[in-house]
């Protein structure tokens, strides 16, 4: 009875310490387990997420701002149709990832999500 007793009470022991390593919000990994903590979020995200948004702003930012005198030293066009084609460029810029959203959603979705986490993080 010693033995089992000391069983029970180490495992009363350990039980919290592996329920600390894993979510508690409900997240399931790939397989339907729950997923560990050290594998979801974090600071990596985030220091993506950041580049990715610098890298969109500078880019836009940059064609915009460069774009009428493009169109009307270069092209020739009037300022009326050098705005036209920049109100038109900026629309298209706002609409596509709504597009590209819907299709990786749809399409892509949970298989294309499943081999990044593996990739990134490695058990």
């Amino acid at each position: 009875m010693a033995f089992a007793e000391q069983q029970e009470h180490a495992v009363a022991l350990l039980q919290p310490k592996v329920e600390e390593a894993y979510t508690t919000d409900g997240s399931l990994d790939i397989d339907g387990n729950p997923a560990l903590k050290h594998c979801t979020g974090g600071w990596r995200a985030c220091r993506s997420i950041l580049g990715a948004e610098f890298c969109y702003c500078l880019a836009y930012y940059g064609i915009m701002y460069n774009l009428v005198t493009y169109l009307t030293t270069v092209l020739h066009q009037s300022n009326v149709a050098a705005a036209k084609n920049v109100s038109t460029w900026q629309a298209t810029c706002f609409l596509t990832p709504l597009a590209g959203a819907v299709v990786a959603d749809s399409y892509w979705g949970r298989a294309c999500s499943w081999r990044l986490s593996q990739r990134f993080c490695r058990y």
